[in-house]
């Protein structure tokens, strides 16, 4: 083999030497950062790059995808001097490769340990019960001052969860006391104010009724005044009748009158519930003649039957009962 062979060798070998220094294929998802003797000239993005060989080289292999860090447990003494144990994770992407490589050394590190002294921070200033009711809260604080210690790094932090909150034993069973105490308070308070609507519904159905009961009373009472009115009235109008027949002469209108009234009166007394015998010195004689003279009425009113009775007579024993003895 020749010298010029040998040459040519040497030369092919140097080009694909060259060729596979020179071009750089990077993955989806990451960036490469160019040194020229040691110094950042550009970053290389997803696909096919080029670089100088032997002049160029890849500084650092940054990952641009969001990242996920856990941040490990921990022990912080709350604003009320309870002790609580905190793990969270946080999520963070980078948005410029320079910085992230040049900016911060071992980037991972340098977010988490921030991560956890803020979380110190944050609910180191808060009580127990703030810790455990306001957690999105906690999560909003620690963003915000994360995010923005970590701009100059080229990083934007997307989430901060906190993952568990972990109260010492004796505060647990503390709080699940309270808890019991405080719903034990509200279910009396809720039975104590049914009791209250009860007696008030209960009340104003006792005002209802009574007031109901009241006019009922109230229209019974007028009605019996106008039943009372009305009699009143039928017997005034009746007894101006039988006075205007007694002034015409028609002595059988009085006797009628006081017979029906006679009448009455022994019904009353026959009907009375309470009376098992009654006794009345009572003349028959004079029942009977009372009656005989409301036959008489009712004979002179209607004129003689079809046997063609005798005529009525005026005076005789159909006369005004004897109410002495």
């Amino acid at each position: 083999m020749g010298g010029g062979t040998i040459f040519v060798l040497a030369i092919v070998v140097l080009a694909f030497i060259f060729l596979i220094r020179a071009v750089k294929i990077v993955p989806q998802g990451y960036i490469y950062t160019v040194e020229r003797f040691g110094r950042y000239t550009h970053s290389l993005t997803p696909g096919l790059g080029l670089i100088i060989p032997f002049v160029d080289s890849i500084g650092n292999k940054v990952n641009v995808m969001e990242t996920v860090l856990d941040v490990q447990s921990q022990e912080i003494i709350t604003r009320d001097n309870a002790m609580v144990t905190v793990d969270g994770v946080v999520f963070f992407q980078v948005l410029d490769a320079a910085k992230a490589s040049y900016e911060v050394n071992f980037l991972e590190n340098a977010i988490l340990n921030l991560t956890m002294t803020n979380i110190r921070t944050v609910m180191g200033g808060m009580d127990l019960d703030e810790l455990l009711s306001q957690r999105d809260a906690i999560n909003a604080r620690l963003l915000t001052v994360v995010d923005e210690a970590t701009h100059p790094w080229g990083v934007k932090v997307t989430r901060i969860e906190i993952k568990d909150i972990a109260p010492p034993r004796d505060i647990v069973d503390s709080m699940a006391r309270q808890m019991k105490a405080e719903r034990d308070k509200r279910a009396s308070i809720l039975e104590a104010e049914g009791k209250r609507q009860a007696s008030i519904l209960a009340a104003e159905g006792e005002k209802q009724a009574a007031i109901l009961e009241a006019e009922g009373r109230r229209e019974a009472a007028f009605r019996d005044a106008e039943a009372r009115e009305r009699e009143a009235e039928a017997e005034a109008k009746a007894t101006q009748v039988v006075s205007l027949a007694i002034a015409e002469g028609d002595v059988q209108a009085i006797n009628y009158f006081v017979a029906g009234k006679y009448i009455e009166a022994l019904k009353a007394i026959a009907t009375s519930p309470n009376q098992k015998l009654v006794l009345m010195p009572l003349e028959a004689a004079s029942v009977i003649g009372a009656i005989g003279g409301i036959g008489e009425i009712a004979r002179e009113a209607f004129g003689p039957g079809d046997g063609g009775g005798a005529p009525l007579r005026r005076g005789g024993t159909g006369s005004v009962p004897r109410t002495g003895a």
